[in-house]
């Protein structure tokens, strides 16, 4: 089971963007595509085929998973996450700090 999913709110723990807040879009391998984060400058070639224009692009590259961390609402900070199973035998994520379950 993986620990940060897709959806899931992450604030930065370390590296440029670091305390910054997003979403995380996409998940990928051990990289995260965390919105808002990791912004770059991406000079363009201009595509008459596909109808782009050229020119300097900003976009979100991905974050590795180590420098983020699931952000917990209720204490306002980064929190590490563990699985517990539950009486029917689902397993869910939880917060280490509280125990709070993540899944509903």
């Amino acid at each position: 089971m993986r620990k940060i999913k897709k959806n899931d709110d992450v604030i930065v723990i370390a590296g440029k963007d670091k305390g910054s807040r997003g979403n995380v879009l996409q998940v990928l391998d051990d990289r995260l595509l965390v919105s808002g984060v990791n912004k770059v400058k991406k000079h363009q070639k201009p595509n008459p085929v596909k109808g782009e224009t050229g020119g300097i692009v900003e976009k979100e590259m991905s974050i590795h998973v180590s420098n983020v961390a699931i952000y917990n609402a209720t204490s306002k900070k980064a929190d590490r996450v563990g699985t517990k199973t539950l009486e029917d035998g689902r397993k869910v994520r939880v917060f280490r700090s509280s125990g709070e379950v993540i899944d509903a």
